[in-house]
């Protein structure tokens, strides 16, 4: 950080109520609550949203598979229990999301909590935040309308949809 910029923070988007929770991206903004307004612009323009949660990007404890190789790579850790967000990215080929929720695990530290999604789900990457410091939009029916109905309405096109611009001139010569 150089100094003028606001903390960065991580924005986990839920497509629908059954739809898992994804990593899209991340955001600058002054608290998580900004976080979530700023994450609602850049990511819920055109597709559907169900959720959005953020949390502060230096509370994720991240691991690659390369790492993973080395026997310290996720050492045992002491000290209290607690609920931890998992995340794993499953391949290098999607590009818009780079992470799926693979559950939330009660561990000791985050590097525990990734030792116990590794029994669920393989991945080249893994992430891992602590639950309490995840802040998200309710679930209820009135925030999702107020938040995310504006975006189900407008329809998405690639860019190879939309004609080219000429001029005229150019045009008929």
């Amino acid at each position: 950080m150089w100094g003028t910029e606001w903390p960065r923070y991580e924005v986990m988007k839920q497509d629908t109520p059954r739809s898992p929770v994804q990593m899209v991206g991340s955001v600058h903004a002054a608290d998580p609550e900004h976080a979530l307004l700023v994450a609602r612009h850049v990511f819920v323009r055109r597709p559907a949203a169900y959720a959005l949660f953020v949390a502060p990007a230096e509370a994720f404890f991240h691991i690659t598979q390369e790492a993973l190789k080395d026997p310290g790579g996720l050492s045992p850790e002491e000290g209290p229990e607690e609920a931890y967000w998992v995340f794993a990215k499953r391949s290098h080929r999607r590009s818009m999301v780079y992470g799926d929720l693979l559950g939330r695990f009660l561990a000791k530290g985050p590097a525990d909590a990734i030792a116990q999604a590794l029994l669920q789900g393989q991945g080249v990457a893994f992430w891992a935040v602590p639950e309490r410091l995840v802040v998200g939009t309710e679930s209820t029916e009135e925030v999702v309308e107020s938040w995310f109905a504006p975006a189900k309405e407008k329809t998405y096109r690639l860019q190879s949809y939309y004609g080219l611009i000429t001029a005229k001139g150019v045009e008929d010569a």
